[in-house]
């Protein structure tokens, strides 16, 4: 089966490529090296390289995985956990009944 490719706007791309140097940083921090990860995590060491960049073809499991050998699992979390704009849309519904 064949996936398709993820193709997001360049502001976008930049945040996923933060996220995956986060990753390495986090990685590198504890003195732990790819192929440790990589075994770890469940995946092959190009997987680990391709979460590094910020690929967003990789799956999100892949992600989680590696965040969870590194110890930062309950940062997924934080993912969406604040939704100040549906809040406010919620707000506005509410305001417009008496």
């Amino acid at each position: 089966m064949r996936t398709k490719k993820q193709i997001l706007l360049p502001q976008f791309q930049k945040t996923l490529e933060q996220l995956g140097e986060n990753i390495k940083l986090a990685r590198k921090r504890r003195k732990l090296t790819t192929i440790q990860v990589a075994e770890r995590a469940g995946i092959d060491r190009s997987t680990l390289y391709q979460i590094e960049k910020g690929n967003p073809s990789v799956s999100m499991g892949a992600y989680f995985n590696v965040l969870r050998v590194l110890g930062l699992h309950d940062d997924f979390l934080k993912l969406a956990a604040d939704d100040e704009f549906g809040r406010k849309l919620q707000d506005l519904s509410l305001m417009g009944k008496s």
